[in-house]
């Protein structure tokens, strides 16, 4: 993720952008977004898919959201992100535009442009800003790293063969070996 010019901007500014741009502001400054893979976009459907199933049979009042929706982690300086999948389950942070205020839960899947994007810079901002629990899909290492704030369960890392724990619901488990042998990664 490169940054698209030096100056910085405000939420005003950003809202002036044309809408179909890929892009997130950390500090006031814009980052271009890389568009997702093929196998990218078929992992997050699979996530999100299981995840907002769970959401529903349980009658559960979190939101599952997908990229691109924004997130407004703080407005002086202004940071928004994008991420991949987001559950969100305090109602009165959205609004028609974006969640405004940390998501309970994130997953991003790593760009192959730029990993440090999602292992640092965003693990940074996430921790610092009140997500719950972030995980981080590598495609190239087939990993999942897992950092659940809450806990202080920082770069807990499985392989595709984990069934892995989503920490902020007591009985819910992702089978990641069952989506890496259906998309065959």
């Amino acid at each position: 993720m490169l940054a698209l010019q030096p100056e910085t901007i405000n939420l005003t500014q950003y809202e002036a952008l044309p809408e179909d741009i890929r892009i997130e502001v950390f500090d006031g400054v814009i980052y271009n977004m890389a568009s997702p893979s093929q196998i990218h976009q078929s992992i997050l459907l699979e996530l999100s898919t299981l995840l907002n199933t769970y959401i529903k049979r349980k009658r559960g009042d979190c939101k599952v959201f997908l990229a691109p929706f924004d997130v407004l982690l703080s407005d002086n300086p202004l940071t928004i992100v994008q991420p991949d999948i987001m559950i969100v389950c305090d109602k009165n942070k959205l609004d028609e535009k974006r969640c405004n205020g940390a998501p309970d839960f994130i997953i991003e899947i790593v760009s192959p442009s730029n990993p440090s994007d999602d292992y640092i810079r965003k693990l940074y901002y996430y921790k610092n800003t009140g997500i719950r629990e972030y995980w981080i899909i590598d495609l190239r290492r087939k990993t999942v790293t897992i950092n659940y704030f809450e806990k202080n369960l920082l770069n807990i890392q499985y392989s595709f063969e984990s069934t892995i724990k989503v920490n902020i619901y007591d009985d819910l488990y992702i089978n990641f070996s069952d989506i890496a042998n259906l998309l065959n990664i």
